[in-house]
């Protein structure tokens, strides 16, 4: 499914394949368990009730990212088609899959894919720098969502 990651982070491996779909590809169980991981990152763990659900998990162009441990999604992000860019969001790891360079291999995969396009994402502030290796710059005042400091971040196309 998804290409091969040209930089992986350490501990990287097979197990760690990242998965890449649209919406009508996905099975019942692998939708559900995505939302689930999601509402246990955000909902949950980050004590942020809003509606995960947006509609834009549904748009063709959408791409689901995710990597799987014992067959269960651990690790996932949503790659949004904006138009004139391309939006990565919805990033998260469940707890005891964190340190393993998960979601770096993620957010290089949806780089792969967005090839020449622009990049833009909203990063929770403390993790700037991180985003920074991808070669992210912040585009904009950062603000607060659901109480969590926020920045405008975007990688130019090439």
């Amino acid at each position: 499914m998804a290409g091969e990651l040209p930089v992986r982070p350490e501990g990287w491996g097979p197990a760690q394949e990242v998965r890449v779909a649209a919406f009508a590809e996905l099975s019942a169980e692998t939708a559900y368990r995505l939302w689930a991981l999601r509402a246990e990152v955000f909902v949950v763990e980050q004590d942020c009730p809003y509606l995960d659900l947006d509609g834009r998990d549904l748009e063709p162009a959408t791409r689901h990212l995710w990597v799987e441990r014992d067959g269960r999604p651990v690790a996932t992000l949503r790659l949004l088609d904006d138009g004139d860019r391309l939006r990565i969001g919805r990033v998260a790891t469940r707890t005891d899959a964190r340190g393993d360079g998960l979601a770096a291999g993620l957010v290089t995969e949806a780089l792969a894919l967005a090839g020449e396009r622009e990049v833009v994402l909203d990063a929770q502030s403390h993790l700037v720098d991180w985003y920074e290796r991808f070669g992210f710059v912040p585009s904009g005042r950062g603000f607060v969502e659901d109480g969590i400091p926020h920045t405008p971040m975007s990688r130019p196309g090439t």
